[in-house]
């Protein structure tokens, strides 16, 4: 499934999902940003929407609603992704709107929530800036929060270094980030290429680097 298809089906899921005001949030409020974010930054980072949630309600410290600009809710995680525009609201923003903003970031901190912040400007200019940020902080918490079967200590950190650094890696980049020998890096790359979690990325006959594959990312889901 390619990326319009996909974005295409998460929205049909959520419209057909949601009634009031949650509704026409997400007809109204779900604009160019984010759908800027979703296709130039989460989908060539990750390959897929699931678990992903548009303009998700939440509960605030006023007891009424508010709306993430995007959630990301797997097992054991909630993350509130946010894209700011530098124009006229954040121009002229009053220090009780100031405020009220820095109350909702604590409030959903204290909630249990990780925040991701980024800038419409980044979105636009540097999405793979924004794409490195998201893989580092899933990096980070497939490390440290998931427990996932068939796969040993020195593997995960291979995966979480795929995540951290976002590009192809080399037996070389292994054995200096790891600190291991070459023998012990080509055999954890081809120990993860066995299980479908990383693929070739250059070279036939002997590969020279690797990437994630669809499987290798799936293991955030």
């Amino acid at each position: 499934m390619g990326y319009a298809e996909a974005y295409a089906s998460l929205m049909s899921r959520h419209l057909a999902a949601r009634q009031g005001e949650g509704l026409r949030r997400l007809q109204e409020g779900h604009g160019h940003a984010e759908r800027l974010f979703a296709e130039t930054v989460w989908w060539p980072a990750f390959g897929h929407f699931e678990h992903l949630h548009p303009e998700y309600e939440i509960s605030d410290f006023k007891d009424g609603f508010r709306y993430l600009d995007y959630a990301y809710t797997p097992k054991d995680l909630r993350l509130a992704i946010e894209i700011d525009g530098f124009g006229p609201h954040w121009r002229n923003i009053g220090r009780t709107q100031f405020s009220d903003h820095c109350r909702r970031q604590n409030d959903l901190i204290i909630d249990g929530w990780k925040v991701l912040r980024f800038t419409y400007d980044d979105v636009k200019d540097t999405p793979r800036y924004c794409q490195q940020k998201l893989q580092q902080f899933m990096g980070r918490w497939l490390g440290e929060q998931r427990q996932t079967e068939g796969i040993d200590w020195t593997e995960k950190e291979v995966i979480r270094l795929f995540l951290r650094i976002g590009r192809p890696l080399t037996p070389g980049d292994i054995r200096e980030q790891m600190g291991v020998g070459g023998k012990k890096a080509r055999a954890l790359l081809q120990s993860l290429a066995r299980k479908g979690w990383i693929q070739p990325a250059s070279g036939e006959k002997r590969i020279r680097s690797y990437c994630l594959s669809m499987e290798g990312k799936d293991l955030l889901l």
